[in-house]
Formats: C-alpha cells, sequence, structure tokens
C-alpha cells in the first residue's frame, strides 16, 4: 500500500479482500489435494505445497495469539480507531521486502520458521484454513479499535515492535507470497523453491 494516508476502513477492507482470495484458493486448490499431491517436492532444496502451509502455520502461530492478547487491552483500554492509518519506518520495509518478487530477492526463513522435512498430513491445509479465519476475526476487531497505537514484538528480532497495522499488512504479504510459491509448485513452474 502506498505512503500516502490511507483511511483505516479502506485498509481494512483491503486486507479482507485479499483474506478471502487466499481463502478461496486454498479451499480450491490446496484442500482437494491428495497426500502425495501436498508432500511433492519440485526439487530436494524446494518446498512443497504443504511445506508453504506449515511454514505459514508457525508464523501465523507466534504472531496470532499475541495479536489477539494487544487487541483485547486495547479494547479494554476504551481504544477507538483512528481516521487513517499509520506506518512506521521499519513495518513498511518488512512489508516491502514481501512484496518483492522471490525472483529479485529470494528469502531464507530462519531455521526456526521453516518447514520440517517429514511429511505433512492433510490437517496443515486444515490448519491454514483455521488461521485464515482467526486472522479474519482479529482484522474485524482491529477496525474498532486504535490499531496505530497497538505494538507487537516481532519474534525473529525481540528489539522492534511494529504497529498493529504493519504486522498485519506483513503477516497478509507473507501468505500471499507463499501461497503463490505453493500454487507454483502446483502447476509445476519454476520459481525459487523457499
Amino acid at each position: 500500500m502506498s505512503q500516502t494516508p490511507i483511511r483505516t476502513v479502506d485498509f481494512f477492507d483491503i486486507l479482507s479482500a485479499d483474506l478471502a482470495r487466499l481463502r478461496d484458493i486454498t479451499q480450491r486448490r490446496f484442500r482437494p489435494l491428495s497426500d502425495d499431491q501436498l508432500n511433492r517436492r519440485p526439487g530436494p532444496d524446494k518446498w512443497s505445497v504443504g511445506q508453504c502451509l506449515e511454514h505459514l502455520n508457525i508464523v501465523g502461530g507466534l504472531y496470532l495469539p499475541t495479536i489477539t492478547r494487544k487487541i483485547h487491552q486495547a479494547q479494554e483500554r476504551g481504544s477507538t480507531p483512528d481516521e487513517t492509518v499509520k506506518h512506521g519506518f521499519i513495518g513498511r520495509k518488512m512489508t516491502e521486502a514481501m512484496r518483492t518478487p522471490p525472483s529479485q530477492k529470494a528469502m531464507k526463513a530462519p531455521q526456526q520458521y521453516a518447514p520440517t522435512g517429514a511429511r505433512l498430513p492433510r490437517t496443515v491445509v486444515e490448519v491454514f484454513s483455521r488461521q485464515l479465519d482467526e486472522l479474519e476475526v482479529l482484522l474485524r476487531q482491529a477496525r474498532r479499535v486504535n490499531a496505530n497505537s497497538i505494538r507487537i514484538p516481532n519474534p525473529i528480532i525481540p528489539l522492534l515492535w511494529p504497529r498493529l497495522t504493519d504486522v498485519v499488512e506483513m503477516l497478509v504479504e507473507h501468505m500471499k507470497r507463499h501461497v503463490a510459491q505453493a500454487e507454483r509448485v502446483l502447476d509445476g513452474k519454476p520459481g525459487n523453491g523457499k
């Protein structure tokens, strides 16, 4: 999203629409997969569809509980929404990194957030679907508080506490990046596999 001020309502509408598209892809393309299709890797150092989703599940498992807690704390304080969304410098850079095509800048997941090499059960798709639903609920709740003032600790760099607005946008972009990667694996198209 641009650096020009964006209305809070519009910001969350855009993110919700992105989540709806991700939910559609997950239901249409990933849910029907067999165990073999889910676990087929395009190469020895490339991720399977299941591993792409497992990575997203790991990251979601770190962020979603903290976001839930922080939004509830803001609700208890009687926080009210700001008219426009504000972004921090670091948060904007994190989101831009997620938008950079893998062909231009490959990113390596930190080891603790990388998927296992093990054969994954189909429940990895269900967990991802539930996380999409949970994030959508959190976006609805975030609309009713001042999301600009809520800070979320970064699990990779603990000294960073970006704004909730930056974190939810980065999470959605991260999901879009890895869902697109999983689709490339399904379609047999070349691309960065991690």
